[in-house]
């Protein structure tokens, strides 16, 4: 897509740097992503964070480790949490300054003055921030997917066009040095011959068991915020901190946590663009005891012009390849790669090719600090710097990062339409142009969900 370079107006100077963005953004053209002056010379990006729980401070970390950042606003509606990770990013961060803290997203944004915003909330609360960020002149960082429901990820992308804002998905196997090795000496140089068929998988034991009787939030807890425009539920110890995935309510299961990541891992790798059609099924067929309402079984088929690309995942059981239990495998005319977070391995088809193979490297030696980060996912942390250098890159020259929005409103909308396939009972077949399901008025009529009141859902049309 043609971007456009344009400078800020000399009297831009008598209004705030992010009222100026605001204004001049809201006054162009929506479907272009334009690019205004250069960021004021004022000192480091200043940073706010939404939601510096577990991901947000990997993803926070990294960036610190990657930019001289300055950390300026952290906002949490856990309190302990919030004041933990302000007192953690003041070690981190070279000015040592504590980070001030909000309970509210829309308070932090109100008051401070932001270059870049990281959005690592529960999925159902990604797209108000994020929109609101891009709103108020900031380029934002927001973790996958992009939201829970199609009508959000529309509104996100039409946010981030209008205003002109640099986003990046925290899809970041596109990031993963082994991967775009990968990519490059398998897929590029055609060793896999043609393509006809991809499959991607988990076989994670990761879906919740337990059954934790309700009971009152604890103090230290927002919940009213903490649930925002999702639907209210008793709070248990499955909700809050980190186990929300066990609820359809708050994300889409195992395929909006999963499966999104490594679809989308082969999107990139092979130039797929929307499906076609999808279909799924699936459901609660071994763990039945626990509180959970996501699926711990299902398959789902993503069906691209090019070729098919086919889901599984079980949360019970072993892995057809143990050494592959969370992978994409892309089939060839002339072999296979199989990939994961910690390396990959191509297989020939003929019997005198030489297999080749690729492991994940850590950095530990280069970055001591990963060693001791409570939390951290270490086989990912290098992932990530790469993935924050390459959205600062995009954010510097106003362009397209290699996680932009547009690429995950493309997987996240696949893996809403496999769930929406599984409650209906049938395949949808989707038209990308008009955004919408193919002569299925109830599939469409669930593209959005409801907003508990006073939340109001995202008009991609009005953002």
């Amino acid at each position: 897509m043609l971007s456009i370079i344009l400078k800020h107006p000399k009297d831009a100077t008598m209004q705030s740097p992010a009222t100026n963005r605001r204004d001049f953004f809201g006054a162009t053209a929506g479907g272009l992503l334009l690019v205004p002056g250069a960021r004021p010379a004022r000192g480091p990006r200043k940073v706010g964070v939404v939601g510096p729980g577990w991901y947000g401070k990997i993803d926070l970390f990294r960036l610190i480790q990657v930019d001289p950042v300055e950390v300026v606003a952290l906002c949490d509606v856990d309190r302990n949490m919030l004041n933990a990770a302000a007192e953690m990013t003041a070690t981190r961060q070279k000015s040592g300054e504590v980070p001030r803290t909000y309970g509210d997203y829309r308070e932090m944004l109100k008051q401070e003055e932001l270059d870049l915003v990281l959005v690592a909330t529960p999925d159902h609360w990604h797209a108000l921030p994020m929109i609101a960020a891009c709103k108020a002149g900031a380029d934002v960082y927001c973790q996958k997917p992009i939201g829970v429901d199609i009508v959000e990820c529309q509104a996100m992308l039409a946010a981030a066009r209008k205003y002109g804002r640099v986003v990046q998905i925290g899809l970041q196997r596109r990031s993963t040095p082994h991967l775009a090795d990968a990519k490059r000496r398998i897929v590029e140089d055609g060793l896999l011959g043609d393509i006809g068929h991809a499959e991607v998988c988990c076989y994670y034991h990761m879906r919740a068991r337990q059954n934790p009787a309700d009971r009152e939030p604890p103090p230290h807890l927002d919940y009213e915020m903490w649930t925002g425009p999702a639907p209210m539920r008793p709070y248990n110890e499955l909700v809050h901190p980190r186990r929300w995935r066990a609820f359809m309510e708050y994300g889409n299961g195992i395929m909006g946590d999963m499966c999104v990541h490594m679809l989308d891992a082969v999107r990139w790798m092979t130039g797929l663009s929307w499906p076609k059609k999808v279909w799924s099924s699936g459901g609660i067929r071994i763990q039945k005891a626990s509180k959970a309402n996501i699926a711990d079984s299902q398959v789902a088929t993503f069906e691209y012009e090019q070729f098919p690309v086919v889901w599984t995942h079980r949360s019970w059981g072993t892995a057809p390849d143990p050494g592959y239990p969370w992978a994409f495998f892309i089939y060839g005319s002339k072999g296979t790669l199989k990939g994961s977070v910690h390396g990959w391995d191509f297989v020939p088809v003929e019997k005198n090719a030489k297999p080749l193979q690729g492991r994940n490297k850590t950095e530990v030696d280069q970055y001591p600090e990963d060693k001791t980060e409570p939390d951290l996912e270490l086989h990912s942390a290098h992932a990530v710097r790469y993935h924050m250098k390459d959205w600062l890159k995009a954010v510097d020259a106003r362009t397209r990062p290699v996680a932009d929005i547009e690429e995950g409103h493309m997987s996240t909308t696949a893996c809403v339409l496999a769930n929406l396939s599984m409650q209906l009972g049938r395949p949808l077949r989707w038209d990308a142009a008009k955004g919408a399901v193919l002569d299925d008025p109830e599939a469409n009529g669930l593209l959005a969900r409801p907003y508990r009141k006073p939340w109001e859902h995202p008009d991609p049309a009005a953002v």
